[in-house]
């Protein structure tokens, strides 16, 4: 089965976002190329697609790598998240009894993988939450850019070496959800921006040293998450 250059551009945003791929890591063509059974001029293609998102970049002689996004950088994903993110929900229509219904399953399979100690799926779903509500929500527009932006600050989380608790964003999300339920919109948007600012918060102030381990076929085997919900 073929795959295409977008296709190996989302495995690895995907993989970014269930911190999988580090940043700084490497990510040689020849070796992606023989992953996904492809030419490595497929490969270079989604390189230069995710070069274009701010995903990864080139190091003069030394090839492709994840970015290391700066603390400013990082504070400017936060920031954009804070305006689109409180923007869906003070948009947000009614009713929303079938918003809540899936957003609950969501979150239901948050807490599975944290109770399963499933640390990729865990990962991911924590992230994919915040493109579930768009999704759900009707702005289906916004979910590719709430997703990118979403995975720039997961790469400051892994970076900066975040002390924020799987749990606590669970719970987080679960509040979130809970004004939701009953209408108190302003509620679930101050909510969303304390949540937002706590994981912020977490981020420590400097980088450890780069692994220079090679990590590349483990970290982009397919998330093992639950069948994502869509809104029908």
């Amino acid at each position: 089965m073929s795959i295409s250059q977008t296709q190996i551009a989302q495995q690895v945003v995907e993989s970014i976002l269930a911190q999988k791929l580090a940043p700084g890591e490497r990510l040689g063509e020849q070796e992606l190329a023989e992953l996904f059974g492809v030419s490595r001029t497929l490969v270079r293609e989604a390189l230069m697609q995710l070069q274009a998102r701010g995903f990864v970049e080139v190091r003069t002689r030394k090839g492709w790598y994840v970015v290391e996004p700066s603390v400013e950088e990082a504070r400017d994903a936060f920031s954009a998240r804070r305006i689109i993110e409180t923007g869906i929900l003070r948009d947000a229509g009614r009713p929303l009894q079938s918003v809540v219904r899936k957003l609950r399953q969501h979150i239901a399979q948050e807490q599975q993988a944290i109770d399963d100690a499933d640390a990729a799926t865990r990962s991911f779903l924590l992230a994919d939450f915040h493109v579930c509500l768009a999704e759900c929500l009707g702005q289906r527009l916004l979910c590719d850019v709430l997703r990118d932006l979403t995975a720039r600050t997961t790469l400051a989380a892994s970076l900066y070496q975040s002390k924020h608790d799987a749990g606590q964003s669970c719970a987080e999300h679960a509040g979130i959800v809970a004004a939701l339920e009953k209408g108190q919109l302003e509620l679930a948007r101050q909510r969303m921006l304390d949540h937002i600012g706590s994981v912020e918060a977490a981020l420590g102030s400097s980088a450890p040293d780069a692994s220079s381990s090679d990590r590349l076929r483990a970290a982009l085997s397919p998330v093992g998450r639950p069948t994502l919900r869509r809104v029908g």
